[in-house]
């Protein structure tokens, strides 16, 4: 959503497009969960009484909304995307079925996972991390508004200390602000290490792949 409230910001959409195609020009296989909260999310919909199964569905559409978004960004730079969403919209993107993703993985496409897993009370993070799992990811790279794992929140603290490394354990036991338990949780029984890192600067997603720029790697040993 760029420096708006709420919403799509259409050059900060071609800006993170433009990351995903330089990493995707290094010949990485690229899988992208997007989430929906520059739209509606379905936690805050809940606080403020709204039935929360509804409320979690109406972000799943947002995160469809964002997602064919990215797909038409990145297809305007001739690559070449599929969108698959966990709950059915046939008419504007695929069902998500994991062999089919494989395939289109296969083929150098860039694979668009919309509707988190289909199923309220479930994250984007977690739904990342399925996915990641099921796709046999060998990592999950989660952009984010600051360029890694704080021992408390940077904005509003200066004397937050940034983790170069840290282990899911110590994620859990301290409550670190990274994903949701569930989700570190199944990305340690599956041993797929978090890369967190800013979608803010142009650029860094690249040298994030590489091993360079600012990032936390959280995996089962530091």
């Amino acid at each position: 959503m760029g420096d708006s409230e709420f919403g799509l910001d259409p050059p900060t959409v071609d800006l993170v497009a433009k990351d995903i195609i330089s990493v995707h020009e290094l010949g990485v296989e690229i899988c992208l969960v997007i989430g929906g909260g520059n739209i509606f999310r379905g936690l805050q919909g809940s606080a403020k009484g709204m039935e929360r199964t509804t409320a979690d569905y109406m972000g799943m559409l947002a995160t469809i909304m964002n997602a064919l978004a990215m797909q038409s960004a990145l297809e305007s730079y001739n690559v070449n995307t599929r969108v698959m969403s966990a709950i059915s919209v046939d008419q504007i993107c695929e069902p998500y079925i994991r062999r089919r993703a494989v395939r289109h993985l296969e083929k150098k496409r860039v694979c668009i996972f919309a509707a988190g897993t289909g199923n309220p009370y479930f994250t984007t993070d977690t739904a990342a991390t399925l996915r990641a799992t099921e796709m046999n990811c060998g990592a999950i790279f989660k952009g984010t508004n600051v360029d890694g794992v704080y021992d408390m929140d940077p904005k509003t603290n200066r004397n937050a200390i940034k983790y170069d490394k840290v282990t899911y354990d110590q994620i859990l036991q301290k409550n670190l602000k990274v994903m949701d338990a569930s989700a570190v949780a199944l990305a340690r029984d599956n041993k797929i290490p978090i890369v967190v890192f800013s979608l803010k600067n142009f650029g860094n997603m690249k040298e994030v792949i590489q091993g360079f720029g600012k990032f936390t790697l959280v995996s089962p040993s530091v």
